[in-house]
C-alpha cells in the first residue's frame, strides 16, 4: 500500500485474482506465498523418479507406510485377484528438489512380488520390478480428474484446503501380469500436463 499508493482493498483484490491465477496460494494460519513453477509432464509411461529426472529436477520419496492387507474389492477386481489374496499397501510422498509433489498409495500383489516390503520402497518400484522380479511394466490404464483437497491431503502437501489437485488411477501390468493399481494426489500449483493431439483420418 505504502510503495504503490493504493488502498488496502486495492491490493486484497489483486492478492485474490493471484491466486486465482496460481501465481500466489495460500496455506491457512501461515500466510500467502509465492508459488512454484509447475512441472509440465506429457502423458506417457514411466516412474515419478523417471519423470521429475527428464525434467532436470531431484526426485524424493518419503515411505508413509507399508503394509500386508487382504486386497480390497475394487483392488481384486483391477489386478485380477481372487478372494483373500494379500497385497502389499504402500503410500509414499513424492518430493521434486525438496517440495512435496504427489501422494501416492498403491497395492501391489503380495504372490508376484514376495518380500516387495523388505525392498528400498525409496527408489523407483518400476526398477526394483525389473531388477528385483524380471518384471519390467510395459502397459497401463490411467484415469485422471481432478478435485479439492481434504484437509489431511492439503497438510500432507503444503497446500491450501480444497485446493485443487490432479488425481490419477493407474492400473500397470508387465506382459499378462498386473503388478500394480496405484491412486496418486499430484498439486495443481505445481503439476500440468502437456498433450499433442492429431487428426486421425479415417480411410
Amino acid at each position: 500500500m505504502t510503495r504503490y499508493g493504493v488502498s488496502r482493498s486495492t491490493v486484497r483484490e489483486a492478492i485474490r485474482q493471484l491466486v486465482e491465477e496460481g501465481v500466489l496460494y495460500r496455506v491457512q494460519g501461515k500466510g500467502t506465498f509465492v508459488a512454484g513453477e509447475r512441472v509440465q509432464s506429457d502423458l506417457h509411461l514411466a516412474s515419478f523418479t523417471e519423470d521429475m529426472r527428464r525434467r532436470g529436477l531431484v526426485p524424493a520419496t518419503i515411505v508413509r507406510s507399508s503394509r500386508l492387507v487382504e486386497a480390497p474389492l475394487a483392488v481384486r477386481a483391477a489386478l485380477g485377484l481372487g478372494a483373500g489374496a494379500q497385497v502389499l499397501e504402500i503410500e509414499r510422498l513424492r518430493l521434486a528438489d525438496g517440495v512435496p509433489m504427489a501422494l501416492e498409495r498403491g497395492f501391489y500383489p503380495a504372490e508376484l512380488l514376495p518380500d516387495l516390503g523388505a525392498k528400498d520402497l525409496t527408489r523407483s518400484l518400476y526398477a526394483t520390478f525389473a531388477t528385483e522380479y524380471g518384471l519390467r511394466i510395459d502397459n497401463a490404464e490411467q484415469a485422471v480428474w481432478a478435485e479439492g483437497a481434504d484437509d489431511l491431503l492439503a497438510a500432507t502437501l503444503g497446500i491450501a484446503a480444497n485446493a485443487p489437485v490432479m488425481v490419477f488411477r493407474r492400473t500397470s501390468s508387465a506382459g499378462a501380469a498386473f503388478l500394480e493399481h496405484v491412486t496418486s494426489w499430484y498439486r495443481g500449483d505445481r503439476y500440468q500436463i502437456h498433450m499433442t493431439l492429431n487428426l486421425q483420418h479415417q480411410p
